[in-house]
């Protein structure tokens, strides 16, 4: 029936048109026939003559190609005449629509500039957005988002919204560098920066304890080195040395980096009971990538299992070819404990020292490089560097990163005031505005207001990456609503659109992840920011989905009240490395139950996070089987009004107990789990069957049906704590 009707409409459609087609073919023969009849269009009419109307039919005559007629579509034959119409083709791959980045409270001018075009188009296009009378000047704020967006699009373009961009008010940038090269004239003889570099426990603080005579190890926290020392040390033959003692350990990575970043020479420390071992490789690759000479000091040599050469053979097979070899690496045996061959070793690096000619600058602007800073709540934020250009002074104005400082105080490593630091020295700057980051470029600058404008523009310079990093995310978010829009509508497409299917599609709401199970919230404090990043690298790598690591927060410095109040606020717990918790906020943690967990050495940080984080985990409920017994003969006991199904059975495994879980297994399945009714030796109720016994066993579900061959097991349950399955790898 359907077809019918569809087949009768399209029969009187093609009539239809067949009798308009006559008609408009009748009609331009008539109106040709007539062109006589019609002005030439260069005769002149007299003043009250009226126009013939044939000039309006010639006018339509001269139409005929807009006529419908099939003819002017047919495909053209061999002896026809006709011309054949070409249909128009049309641009099915679309056009690129330019985007032009916008943001809030632009003039009428920078939006003529952004979009290219002159400011009277941006009026023209204005006069045609309702309620935008008001901005009628080169300098009127456009303060409605909505008015620059249709602005942009009525010109044939796409907007993007940015944050307003201060650098375009022709701002200057007002960042400061390092000064051109030094003339070779003022230069002056500076001692070498010695980094000592080697795996954990292999005797670097101890070398640098009994160069300088003092007693670096017993203040380690734990016998390991968690920060990088700088020291200088004045020999006995007069010459001074910068020494950097950097961690060996595998969470201070970033650390080694940073010292190999700012010195002149690299001492190896290699043990030579263990030879070259992870954290060994990783320091020569440091020092390989900085492009610093290497001096190896193999220690330990004075213990009975020291294989020297063993040590020298694992060098070379990581390019490290020593001079005995034919290379041009020196190796120096050592025992930092005994002082054996220490002396060595310092003539060594002096000698390397002086083969580099090693010379700075004492009268340019100061420039060094942070070594390490932190908080102290005595005498506020510090940062230890070591300086690589200029002298020091107090009143100093310092930038360093988006931090800056008037020097108020300067101290050496034993703690003691210094008036001025010349080139490779090591110094603690007191006075920071804020804690710079470890490993930031130090330089001068001339005055306060400067620093001012050079913090400000690095802040801004900061705040654009920032946000271009978040546009970023933004366009790929868009990117992919735009590819499930065009897939959405690739299946209406496919799907037909007739009238049944026009319905709107109903848009799913986005599913948001949330995690389900376990959850630990931490907050985490450090006394410097080189041990926080540590511990922050090292939680980077955590990967286990057993339970969700939240860091809610993290900082230098000491346990605060905020500290305590966020860690209440996500039931999470908060972990502080070498810092100490004020009494007050002591109690203020124990009143809100918030666990404090404090901390001195790396290893047992990681530990207790663990361990916290195991507690989280729900406890497993494992099965102990006890027995176990084969179902040989099913009875049927009448009790009372019904009949209860006892399985005659022998215990084959173990011992029952009737204290205990039973189940019934059938081909491996469990039809039943729970306690026994009776348990009957003969016809004596017992407690227990021992293996190789027979018994009697009833169910309190009157359901269960035993059958010959079922296996009846006792168990036992127990509950057992989970262990989070992550490592941190040392």
């Amino acid at each position: 029936m359907y077809s019918r009707t569809v087949s009768q409409g399209v029969q009187g459609f093609l009539k239809g048109y067949q009798h308009l087609s006559a008609l408009l073919q009748h009609e331009s023969r008539s109106l040709s026939s007539h062109t006589h009849y019609a002005a030439h269009p260069d005769e002149k009419c007299s003043p009250g003559a009226v126009k013939s109307p044939a000039i309006k039919q010639v006018t339509w005559c001269q139409r005929r190609s807009l006529h419908f007629t099939p003819e002017n579509f047919a495909a053209k034959a061999k002896n026809s005449k006709k011309k054949v119409r070409k249909p128009v083709n049309l641009n099915k791959k679309g056009t690129d629509i330019p985007t032009v980045l916008v943001h809030n409270n632009m003039t009428v001018a920078q939006l003529a500039s952004v979009i290219g075009r002159g400011i009277d188009h941006v009026f023209e296009v204005l006069m045609l957005i309702p309620k935008s009378n008001k901005y009628d000047s080169e300098d009127s704020v456009l303060d409605d988002m909505k008015v620059i967006q249709q602005v942009v699009k009525k010109s044939g373009m796409k907007c993007q919204t940015v944050g307003q961009n201060k650098v375009a008010k022709e701002k200057e940038a007002c960042d400061v560098e390092r000064q051109p090269l030094p003339d070779p004239s003022v230069l002056v003889k500076r001692p070498p920066v010695v980094t000592i570099m080697g795996h954990v426990d292999h005797g670097k603080t101890t070398l640098l304890d009994h160069l300088r005579q003092s007693n670096i190890v017993d203040q380690e926290f734990g016998g390991i080195t968690q920060h990088i020392g700088a020291f200088k040390v004045k020999l006995p033959s007069g010459e001074s040395i910068c020494f950097l003692d950097t961690p060996g350990h595998a969470a201070f990575s970033a650390m080694r980096a940073r010292g190999a970043q700012v010195t002149d020479i690299v001492v190896l420390v290699v043990a030579a009971d263990d030879g070259v071992m992870q954290q060994t490789i990783e320091s020569i690759q440091h020092a390989q990538s900085a492009g610093v000479p290497v001096i190896v000091a193999i220690n330990k040599i004075d213990k009975f299992d020291a294989d020297v050469e063993r040590a020298k053979r694992m060098l070379l097979e990581h390019q490290l070819v020593l001079e005995e070899f034919g290379g041009d690496i020196q190796a120096v045996p050592i025992s930092a404990l005994q002082g054996t061959n220490v002396d060595l070793l310092q003539e060594a690096i002096i000698t390397q020292a002086e083969l580099m000619e090693l010379k700075g600058d004492p009268v340019g602007l100061v420039e060094g490089r942070i070594v390490e800073a932190e908080m102290d709540s005595k005498r506020g934020k510090l940062a230890t560097a070591v300086i690589q250009r200029g002298t020091l002074r107090r009143g100093t104005y310092l930038v360093a990163g988006t931090a800056w400082a008037k020097v108020r105080g300067m101290f050496d490593d034993q703690g003691r005031p210094l008036q001025e630091a010349p080139p490779s020295t090591p110094v603690e700057i007191l006075g920071w505005k804020e804690v710079p980051s470890a490993g930031d470029e130090m330089l001068q600058v001339e005055s306060e207001s400067v620093v001012k404008e050079v913090i400000e523009w690095r802040q801004q310079q900061a705040a654009e990456v920032k946000q271009e990093e978040a546009q970023k995310i933004i366009d790929e978010r868009r990117e992919e609503h735009k590819l499930l829009h065009r897939e959405e509508m690739r299946v209406r497409h496919e799907a037909g659109f007739i009238r049944s299917n026009r319905k709107r599609m109903q848009k799913t709401k986005e599913i948001v992840e949330t995690h389900e199970g376990p959850q630990f919230s931490l907050v985490l404090k450090g006394d410097v920011d080189g041990s926080v990043e540590a511990i922050l690298d090292t939680l980077d790598l955590y990967n286990s989905k057993q339970c969700r690591l939240d860091l809610v927060h993290f900082g230098v410095g000491n346990v605060t009240e905020s500290d305590v109040e966020l860690a209440e606020a996500f039931d999470g717990e908060i972990f502080a490395f070498n810092v100490e918790a004020p009494p007050t906020i002591s109690k203020m943690a124990a009143s809100r139950k918030v666990p404090l967990r404090m901390h001195n050495v790396i290893y047992n940080l990681f530990n207790e996070l663990r361990e916290r984080m195991s507690s989280r985990l729900p406890v497993l409920v494992e099965e102990d089987a006890v027995g176990e017994a084969k179902v040989l003969q099913v009875f049927y006991v009448t009790e009372g009004r019904s009949k209860v199904c006892v399985a005659g059975c022998r215990c084959t495994k173990g011992m029952l107990s009737k204290k205990k879980n039973f189940k019934v297994l059938r081909h491996g399945e469990i039809i039943y789990q729970g306690e026994l009714t009776s348990l009957k030796h003969f016809k004596s109720e017992v407690e227990s069957v021992k293996m190789d016994r027979e018994c009697g066993i009833s169910v309190d579900n009157p359901n269960i049906q035993f059958q010959v061959g079922d296996v009846i097991v006792c168990y036992d349950t127990k509950e057992v704590e989970q262990e989070i399955d992550w490592t941190t790898g040392f």
